[in-house]
């Protein structure tokens, strides 16, 4: 069974700076974040990209955000997946 994303909750991590969001394959749920860098425009990475500021760039990027997310599952099993700016090109 294909990751799929039926839930569209997201939260701000703020120790890990990062937006969490939760895939399903089959009945298994795998974490994953998105770094802040990874949602902000491009040249504007670096710290202090605000918490609201995350969550608003990740519900504009969301199907591209889940894109990158299934290419790095599918990428070998993890107890979670960090997503960076790399993944996102």
């Amino acid at each position: 069974m294909p990751l799929e994303f039926p839930n569209p909750s997201r939260s701000f991590d703020e120790a890990r700076n990062a937006v969490r969001f939760i895939g399903h394959d089959g009945m298994f749920a795998v974490p994953f974040f998105i770094e802040a860098d990874a949602l902000a425009p491009r040249g504007r990475q670096g710290p202090g990209m605000a918490e609201a500021a995350c969550l608003v760039a990740f519900d504009a990027a969301r199907h591209s955000i889940h894109t990158s997310a299934r290419k790095l599952y599918s990428g070998g099993q993890r107890t979670t997946y960090t997503i960076t700016a790399a993944d996102m090109r």
